[in-house]
This record gives C-alpha cells, structure tokens and sequence, in this order.
C-alpha cells in the first residue's frame, strides 16, 4: 500500500490517497478529499487505473488530465493531480517512494 497527503495551498481542499496493487498488477486508488471537482472526477472515472498507460505519458495526456481540461475551475496550478499520479506511480513500481514539495520562500 501506498499512501500520500496532499496539502494544496491556501483552497485548504486536504487530499488524501491511497493505492493498492490488485491481482491484475492494477492499482485500486481510494481519494478522500474537500475539493468538489475531485471528489466528481474520481466518481466519473472510478478507482481502478493501468499504472503504465496513466503514468507513462507525455505530461497532461492522461485521463485525469482529460478530466480536468474539460471540468476543473480554472486552477491550472493545482498539485492535487500530481499528486494521485505519484501515488500511482510509487505503487506501480514506476518510481520510488519520495517527497516532492513546492516551498514559498
């Protein structure tokens, strides 16, 4: 299991994720968040991903990149994408376990 928290910034909307590796080497992603667009987003596209063919893409051509061009406010800075892909990422075996952080200085 692979679990990560994501503090975004001053919209306060806390994510939490989780992912686990199913029988088929899917990952089965579990999205608690206080951001309406995407608690809609994970509704719409479900809970169980291919690591490979959402992760090992070109940045923005993913199905949660999809999702959001066409329903997310426009918030073009949003970590909370980036996020859920590292999460998958990390339990896919794609990356290593590793924080990543944007620090106002």
């Amino acid at each position: 299991m692979t679990k990560v928290v994501i503090e975004p910034g001053v919209c306060g909307f806390k994510t939490t994720v989780t992912a686990d590796t199913n029988e088929d080497e899917e990952v089965v992603l579990k999205v608690s968040s206080g951001c309406t667009s995407v608690k809609a987003m994970m509704e719409e596209l479900g809970d169980t991903f291919d690591p490979i063919a959402v992760c090992l893409t070109k940045p923005g051509d993913n199905v949660f990149y999809e999702y959001a061009k066409e329903h997310f406010p426009v918030h073009a800075a949003c970590p909370i994408i980036s996020g859920i892909l590292k999460c998958m990422e990390a339990e896919g075996q794609l990356a290593l376990k590793a924080n990543a952080s944007i620090t106002f200085v």
